[in-house]
Formats: C-alpha cells, sequence, structure tokens
C-alpha cells in the first residue's frame, strides 16, 4: 500500500498563472513615479504596471485614501445638514404648539426641505457612478 503524499501550502494554479516575464528600463525619475503611485494606491508594482498597460486605466484609478477621506467629509456634511432639520423641525414644532408659527417660514422651510432633497437625490446618484466604476 502506497502512501498518498500530502501537499502542503496553497494549491497549484491551473490557470491564469502568470509565467511570462517582461524586462523595462526606467529613469530614476520614471522609477520615483511608480514607487510613489505604488505607496498611493496601495498595489503592487507589478499589478500597477499590468493594470496600466492591459485595462488602460490611468482614468479609472484612484487614490483609495484620497477618496475615502473625501466620502468621510461629505458625510460628516450631510450628518451635519441632517441634525440642523431635525433642530429646525424641532423648533418649528414648539413655535406651532404656541400657536405662533408663521405660515411664511413653514413655506421657506418646505423650499429649502426640497433643495436639500434634490441635492441628496443627486449625491446619491454621483455615489452610485463612482462605485460601479471602481467595481470594473
Amino acid at each position: 500500500m502506497k502512501d498518498k503524499i500530502k501537499f502542503r501550502g496553497r494549491p497549484r494554479l491551473l490557470e491564469g498563472k502568470k509565467i511570462r516575464k517582461i524586462d523595462a528600463r526606467f529613469t530614476e525619475e520614471e522609477y520615483r513615479r511608480i514607487l510613489d503611485l505604488e505607496k498611493e494606491l496601495g498595489i503592487s508594482r507589478a499589478d500597477l504596471i499590468r493594470s496600466r498597460l492591459l485595462d488602460n486605466l490611468p482614468l479609472i484609478m484612484v487614490n483609495a485614501k484620497e477618496m475615502i477621506r473625501e466620502l468621510d467629509e461629505i458625510g460628516t456634511e450631510i450628518g451635519r445638514a441632517g441634525n440642523n432639520i431635525n433642530q429646525l423641525a424641532r423648533y418649528a414644532n414648539i413655535l406651532n404648539k404656541k400657536g405662533i408659527l408663521s405660515p411664511a417660514v413653514t413655506e421657506r422651510f418646505n423650499l429649502l426641505f426640497q433643495d436639500y432633497i434634490t441635492g441628496q437625490t443627486a449625491l446619491e446618484i454621483t455615489l452610485r457612478k463612482i462605485i460601479r466604476t471602481l467595481g470594473r
């Protein structure tokens, strides 16, 4: 009876194995730019060069750290706007209970709130487009 050989580690790739190598030479400036992009985008040099050459991604490559920071700022602003709206609605309810709420104030609030909702919808559409583009 033969002992079965136990393979250790990751299973061998049957398809998609990278076996070909291309050498290229760069100037010091070009090499520094590649290193900067590698650090900035958080991907390896090989993946960076491969994606730039094969997928023509200069338009789609995104600085992930910068995008997350920007999205975080947008989220903070949305939170502030929502907080302000809640405070205004609460104050309007207090004035309404006292019977001193002006109809002009209510009308103005409704117009501003409609503008807010329109901006919120536009932002959602834009964020969906960004997510779809990054998913490619």
